[in-house]
């Protein structure tokens, strides 16, 4: 086991963790807990590696290679709008604490908390085999989601580029994708983005989940600030992509009064549509924005925590598929009303797009269409 500033305990007893972690500075997670799998649990002691303010010290990043032999992922999920996706990397610098994809990180051995954010996997033959995907015998093109689990343009894509590859592969096969990030990044790919869409070929969702800044910066320390995110879903919509604005996910008593101004602030930025989903904390999630409640809003976190329980039916979370993203009850139904509201009075009720698969077509010189010479 890797030993990191902060110190490891091993075999430490399984019990609720405390309040308030120590963390790492640009860092979301207050800790970094075993993963459910593991059969020793690590706990964080001080051990005086910490700046002389008593800050804690920086954690840098570590990237691995990701070899998986496939690139595009499926799901069943019958709540989710796609069934294909892929993510060019596992794990997000984003360091996003709510974010719904901690846990897997959990199935490589790696904890869900700040493992999550500073050990990401990577996959530098991604285009390779997405193209090796589209060229296989009787492949039939249907959308495919890019960035679903994981932000395909975190910033380590600003080096690594994996995502653009992947992009090329798709613009090349005239493939139909849909796109989701938080990050102003996805600016530079919009050489590609734009003449696909002009084909009907994409469409992008952009995350906002605050106007507040601090906030954002608390909940989501590596993310683009909220004005940058405004200036992206122009940037794009000025570029013909269409664009829905996500409000993901909506915190009760910390985020859920911005429903009307961040929804009106996107339209402006030239959104088409808007849409949420409301705070989930599976699993090891749960005990980690616990912690960062505690931490970096202490005064809300008995209020936000008792309204996530009244949304959930009296629990943390609840996992059905017709209820987990927007809750049950009076309140889960209030800011669902307040958001059907607002789409109208913003004029973010424009139809969803609607991506053609009729154009796919692979090109002279793939496994499946030889070149003529």
């Amino acid at each position: 086991m890797t030993e990191r500033p902060g110190g490891y305990a091993l075999n430490a007893p399984q019990e609720a963790p405390p309040l308030h972690r120590p963390g790492a500075r640009g860092r979301g997670a207050r800790s970094n807990v075993s993963g459910r799998h593991e059969t020793l649990a690590r706990e964080v002691f001080d051990d005086g590696w910490t700046e002389a303010d008593g800050t804690p010290p920086r954690l840098a990043t570590t990237v691995l290679r990701d070899a998986s032999k496939s690139i595009v992922s499926t799901n069943r999920s019958p709540d989710i709008s796609f069934d294909q996706s892929i993510n060019p990397y596992r794990g997000c610098e984003h360091g996003c604490v709510y974010c719904y994809a901690r846990p897997s990180h959990a199935y490589w051995g790696y904890s869900p908390g700040l493992d999550f954010e500073s050990v990401i996997f990577a996959k530098p033959n991604g285009a390779a085999l997405l193209e090796a995907f589209f060229n296989k015998t009787g492949y039939q093109p249907k959308p495919i989601m890019i960035g679903a689990n994981t932000d395909a343009w975190q910033p380590l894509e600003r080096e690594r580029q994996h995502t653009r590859e992947i992009l090329k592969v798709c613009a090349r096969y005239r493939h139909p994708i849909s796109v989701i990030s938080k990050s102003a990044l996805i600016r530079r790919d919009i050489d590609i983005l734009g003449p696909m869409a002009a084909d009907g070929l994409v469409k992008a969702a952009i995350s906002v989940t605050t106007l507040d800044r601090r906030l954002a910066r608390d909940l989501e320390p590596r993310a683009a600030a909220p004005h940058r995110r405004l200036e992206t879903i122009t940037a794009l919509k000025q570029a013909g992509i269409p664009v829905t604005v996500m409000m993901a996910p909506i915190i009760p008593a910390l985020t859920d009064h911005e429903i009307e101004p961040l929804l009106a602030a996107a339209a402006e930025a030239g959104a088409d549509n808007a849409a949420y989903v409301l705070l989930r904390l599976p699993l090891e999630i749960r005990d980690l924005f616990r912690e960062w409640l505690a931490d970096k809003r202490p005064a809300s976190a008995g209020r936000v925590m008792s309204l996530v329980r009244q949304m959930r039916g009296g629990k943390d979370y609840d996992s059905d598929w017709a209820t987990r993203g927007r809750g049950t009850g009076p309140y889960a139904q209030l800011i669902a009303s307040r958001f059907r509201q607002a789409i109208k009075r913003s004029g973010l009720d424009a139809p969803r797009t609607a991506l053609t698969t009729s154009l796919f077509e692979r090109p002279l010189g793939s496994a499946e269409q030889p070149g003529l010479f």
